[in-house]
């Protein structure tokens, strides 16, 4: 074949390039993602890896380079991407600044070879690492010019031989995923003829955009069911030209385990990033705007977090009200001696009680919760016409997550409701007819991890509200009528085990 050789200097101190290659990159496989990157720099659709035991082939099929082009991609530190920061075909936002992936690659393999085609040049650089250790302080990289229909299209090949460790196919992956713009158009990276794809979360999504004097802060939050929540890469992306820098939790970890359930992106071209591309120039304006934005980013996902953990902790409840106020029905039904409401109805009323807890609603009245939620009262169940209707009860001001139920025990019924009072309130009080639990008292939280226990708690706050409506006067005796109808509406379990 015939060929002709030239030579490229390289353009930087020796003991610079031992610096980039061996130090800043020695546990990671950085190069492999910026060497993808300049195939996509290079308006390339498709970047091809093939990983073998001893070598690592990056292949793409972009506009390719000519003999000044392989000059520049030899020159570290050159400013030709920041002078020409968008692509000539789609029109990309350049990702590669600095130019280092390459000279990374010398603490991963013992040979470093470029193919690249653009028209009728095609050319071919060869780094041997050995060679280039022997040659004393400087070193001309010898470049091949072959013949034009050498390659057949245009594109670069990059080829890494003499692994010195081998490479794990997830590792790279994943690497490919948080490094490069697989979203964007046009652009496909595959991995031994595997087609990587980005990663997709499933979740309550919450889109962003915050404006700054430096350019937009845009994104979007995931917040995870909680079967999925992980503490495997916490945190969310921040993004630099499509491409993940680091991952931050911005103060989430003051959260608790709840964080677990946030992932997410977030895009902020504008940032000023470090040189080996894992992390931002923290003092400066950008970053110190970028941080001022996120927290109001932040602070929105909380609040939305706090309203999908509390409707989740809110169906938990209900159910568990429900539970308890059933059992109360039968013990009250047992013993109607005990009842403050007096004798309870008879025939097929037990068992229209009892399969359904002698409920009004088994789900949270909406008239009633919103009236209460808005300040209202909650009216007293109607009473015989003969009798004198008694003042209704000084409601307190329930919360968006109240928890209402209401039980009738013949005309006569109660309403329990399970709300925020406090950690300092009261554990259980009792207005009129009206039971109010706290579920921020101490004993309540404790006793709500698990679902026999919360069922029995309730169980045991509600029927000492009702055993002191029937005599508060007597506490002792009070307290012996609760016995008796907390034993009977358990006592059915207790048969079973």
């Amino acid at each position: 074949m015939d060929s002709e050789k030239e030579y490229i200097p390289v353009t930087v101190d020796k003991s610079h390039i031992i610096t980039i290659g061996e130090r800043l990159y020695t546990e990671s496989i950085e190069f492999v993602r910026e060497i993808v990157n300049n195939g996509y720099d290079a308006d390339a659709t498709l970047v091809e890896i093939v990983v073998s035991e001893d070598s690592i082939e990056i292949k793409d099929n972009g506009t390719g380079m000519d003999r000044d082009g392989l000059r520049q991609y030899f020159n570290i530190g050159s400013q030709q991407k920041l002078h020409s920061s968008k692509s000539p075909v789609y029109h990309r936002d350049r990702i590669g600044q600095f130019g280092i992936g390459k000279f990374a690659s010398l603490s991963a393999c013992e040979r470093f070879e470029v193919l690249t085609k653009k028209g009728d040049f095609v050319g071919r650089v060869v780094f041997d690492k050995r060679e280039w250790e022997k040659a004393g302080g400087t070193w001309n990289l010898p470049l091949e010019i072959l013949i034009p229909d050498f390659r057949k299209y245009d594109g670069t090949t990059v080829m890494l031989t003499g692994l010195n460790r081998r490479y794990d196919l997830n590792d790279i992956e994943a690497r490919i995923i948080e490094g490069t713009p697989l979203k964007a158009p046009n652009f496909r990276v595959k991995l031994n003829n595997h087609t990587i794809t980005p990663r997709s979360l499933t979740g309550h999504k919450i889109p962003f955009l915050e404006g700054t004097e430096f350019g937009p802060v845009h994104g979007e939050i995931i917040i995870l069911p909680q079967t999925l929540a992980s503490t495997h890469e916490l945190g969310i992306e921040i993004k630099v030209k499509q491409v993940t820098v680091r991952r931050d939790l911005f103060g989430m970890e003051t959260w608790g385990k709840v964080m677990a359930r946030v992932r997410g992106e977030v895009n902020a071209d504008f940032l000023p990033i470090t040189s080996d591309r894992t992390g931002f120039i923290r003092d400066t304006p950008e970053y110190r705007i970028f941080l001022n934005a996120m927290e109001k980013v932040i602070e929105d996902v909380k609040k939305v977090l706090h309203r999908i953990t509390a409707k989740k902790e809110g169906r938990i409840v209900s159910r568990a009200l429900n539970e308890a106020l059933h059992r109360v029905y039968k013990a009250l039904y047992r013993n109607p001696e005990l009842s403050p409401f007096g004798a309870m109805p008879v025939a097929d009323e037990e068992a229209k009680g009892i399969g359904g807890a002698g409920l009004l609603s088994e789900k949270k009245p909406e008239g009633i919760a919103e009236a209460v939620a808005a300040g209202a009262e909650l009216s007293k169940p109607s009473e015989p016409p003969e009798k004198k209707r008694k003042k209704r009860p000084k409601v307190k001001k329930l919360t968006p997550n109240a928890v209402i139920k209401k039980v009738k025990f013949g005309q006569y019924g109660v309403s329990c409701v399970v709300d925020s009072f406090g950690g300092e309130g009261p554990e259980v009080f009792t207005e009129e007819t009206t039971i109010y639990i706290n579920r921020d008292h101490p004993l309540y939280q404790r006793e709500s991890g698990k679902a026999d226990t919360h069922i029995l708690n309730l169980a045991r706050l509600i029927t000492q509200e009702i055993a002191l409506m029937k005599d508060s006067k007597n506490p002792r005796q009070a307290f012996e009528r609760q016995s008796r109808l907390l034993k009977d509406a358990f006592i059915e379990r207790e048969r079973i085990d």
